[in-house]
């Protein structure tokens, strides 16, 4: 999704953002090394483990690296999936709709990894927008009416800080991660042991 060049000059009033597009295009999503379970995802998004389930049977937030093949399989999350979560979480509680918030979703989905750690996603409860810079903030809160945003680059680092001391899952080997928590000795000796 593109946004129309700024030239820098003094004269030229903030470009508006652009709403999120509704669209059903195939997501293309970077491939990790790591894989987290529903669990730890859910400690990491701030989310309960009913929401999480809900929101995989119905399509909202799929786990992009193993979905659930019936009872007794463990979904895996991807680090990017994490983000997405809390981005869902947080919309919700601000009273967006889910209908805005699964346009929202998909056009995340579309984007490259790195891009959404440079986004700003805004929302007037009526359309979600994607702002890539100050100005288009700018020009977004000058429509008077009340705005919520969502700073994607935040989110991300409160992900990473919280998944930083949870377990993970490397995709390739199925081995258990440990995460860089203190208080959990014990696990990190069974790791060990193994």
């Amino acid at each position: 999704m593109g946004y129309p060049a700024q030239n820098g000059t003094a004269a030229r009033a903030p470009q508006r953002p652009t709403p999120v597009p509704d669209s059903g295009g195939a997501a293309s999503m970077a491939s990790e090394q790591i894989g987290y379970r529903g669990p730890t995802a859910c400690a990491a998004a701030g989310i309960t483990y009913r929401q999480l389930d809900y929101w995989a049977r119905t399509g909202l937030v799929e786990p992009s690296v193993r979905p659930a093949y019936g009872s007794g399989t463990q979904r895996l999350y991807s680090f990017r999936d994490v983000v997405v979560l809390k981005i869902v979480k947080r919309f919700l509680d601000t009273g967006v709709s889910l209908q805005n918030i699964r346009t929202a979703v998909q056009h995340l989905r579309e984007r490259g990894f790195r891009d959404l750690e440079r986004m700003t996603l805004m929302s007037d409860g009526a359309t979600v927008y994607e702002c890539t810079s100050p100005d288009e903030v700018h020009a977004l809160l000058q429509g008077g009416q009340g705005i919520f945003g969502i700073a994607v680059g935040v989110v991300w680092r409160d992900v990473e800080n919280a998944l930083s001391q949870l377990h993970g899952e490397r995709i390739d080997t199925g081995e258990t991660l440990i995460g860089h928590n203190p208080a959990d000795e014990l696990a990190r000796r069974r790791n060990r042991a193994v």
